[in-house]
């Protein structure tokens, strides 16, 4: 059976010659449809007609969300750009699309690439805002990527609702991180209630995270436009701020905060980002056709990051937060092991020594290993608060700073000027 094809390439003084050359039985392609623009191939996809999509860089309202929901729908995707035209086709490979040819290429070729597409395709009916339904962004056979693949880690700060200190725990490492010479990039992608900003004394009103999505979804994201959007607190270290109201959480999707990462890698030798807590996905039962899921961005980040971080409290209501949310954790991302760190830990709500009774409940309830303990330092936190201004600027000697730095070095292997000894993250701090 003939390969069923739409395509998308309206305006191109080529199309009528392409679409006639296609139809000719020996190629094994049919051209089912002639959409003329983005809304009508969405609409045909989702009827589940064709298999493949013929794309031309010029398409109007074309972007990074519009490609994934495409390989939802089991339609895969070519590209076709002006012969010569490298920035239309590294646009449409940031975009997501796995093939990307010149128009002049002949009918056979053009045939070939669009059945080896549907050859690597994804499985019809993943959600849109599934992360696990982003696919690695392939050039052309036999061209150089469009740019080097990152070097640069990404650690993401995660954990349970009731405000365990993930923002701290992540500023805290970032900061420490560019202390010790490491580059680094801070994200607030909490979609519930980022406030990196504030803490930092910044401008909330910023683009920040939201401008580079927006940059990265129309597939025009490189470094500089990273750079632009990024405030740039101290040497060696930058800050994406995030959504200045909670409603605003649609700005990020899950396609579009992926490739940010990657365009971080890129740009910082850490990026650490701050997730928002919840896992939940329960927007498929809302709607009949694939809907943007508001926790699809802290999902993208943890299936995408190098290092998953869950924060927990040193609280007995804490604790058993931490040990629910590991548990749906394991259920929705089974690939992820995360590090537990337990923050706040103080003498008082647990009785005994804190830190091997924590230990304790998180290994036998959670099966979990405790690999870092931040003590509690209120004082410290609070003056920091109030000044805009990190640990490491308002109270360089507070031992939850002390903790911090080390961990920091630990997560980007490099050593402590004052020569403590590493290994923090293979070792329990239980004593």
């Amino acid at each position: 059976m003939a390969l069923q094809v739409f395509t998308a390439v309206t305006g191109a003084a080529w199309e009528s010659e392409l679409v006639g050359a296609l139809d000719r039985a020996d190629h094994g392609v049919t051209v089912v449809r002639r959409c003329v623009d983005v809304s009508e191939l969405l609409a045909v996809a989702a009827t589940g007609t064709g298999q493949a999509a013929l794309l031309s860089a010029e398409l109007r309202r074309l972007d990074g969300d519009a490609v994934a929901r495409l390989e939802a729908a089991g339609v895969a995707v070519v590209g076709l750009v002006e012969p010569g035209d490298e920035p239309a086709a590294d646009r449409l490979r940031k975009l997501g699309v796995r093939q990307v040819l010149p128009a002049d290429a002949d009918p056979h070729t053009i045939a070939r690439a669009l059945r080896e597409a549907v050859a690597g395709a994804p499985v019809a009916g993943r959600d849109v805002a599934d992360p696990r339904s982003a696919l690695p962004v392939f050039g052309v056979p036999e061209q150089p990527p469009a740019s080097p693949a990152g070097e640069g880690r990404v650690v993401a700060v995660w954990g349970p609702t009731g405000a365990p200190g993930r923002t701290t725990v992540a500023l805290g490492l970032a900061d420490e991180l560019s202390r010790l010479g490491v580059s680094a990039l801070l994200v607030d992608a909490d979609v519930y209630g980022g406030v990196i900003a504030q803490l930092l004394g910044l401008l909330d009103e910023s683009p920040g995270l939201a401008g580079a999505a927006r940059l990265a979804a129309s597939g025009t994201l490189d470094a500089a436009g990273l750079v632009r959007f990024a405030w740039a607190v101290r040497p060696h270290l930058r800050v994406l701020t995030g959504l200045a109201r909670a409603d605003r959480w649609p700005e990020l999707r899950p396609r579009a905060v992926t490739a940010v990462l990657e365009e971080a890698r890129r740009l910082a030798g850490v990026t650490v980002v701050d997730c928002g807590f919840s896992l939940e996905d329960d927007e498929e039962l809302s709607f009949d056709t694939a809907a943007p899921r508001r926790n699809g961005a802290t999902l993208a980040v943890l299936e995408h990051a190098d290092t998953v971080l869950c924060v927990s409290g040193a609280d007995p209501v804490a604790l058993q937060r931490s040990i629910r949310a590991l548990g749906e954790l394991r259920d929705v991302l089974p690939d992820v092991e995360p590090v537990v760190v337990v923050n706040q830990v103080r003498r008082g709500p647990v009785p005994g020594d804190p830190r091997r009774e924590i230990a304790d409940a998180l290994e036998r309830f959670a099966g979990r290993e405790v690999r870092c303990f931040l003590p509690a330092d209120r004082r410290a936190t609070d003056v920091a608060l109030a000044s805009g201004r990190t640990l490491a600027e308002v109270a360089a000697g507070s031992p939850l700073r002390t903790e911090l730095r080390a961990l920091a070095a630990a997560l980007a292997d490099v050593p402590l000027p004052t020569g403590r000894r590493r290994g923090l993250l293979r070792r329990a701090s239980a004593g």
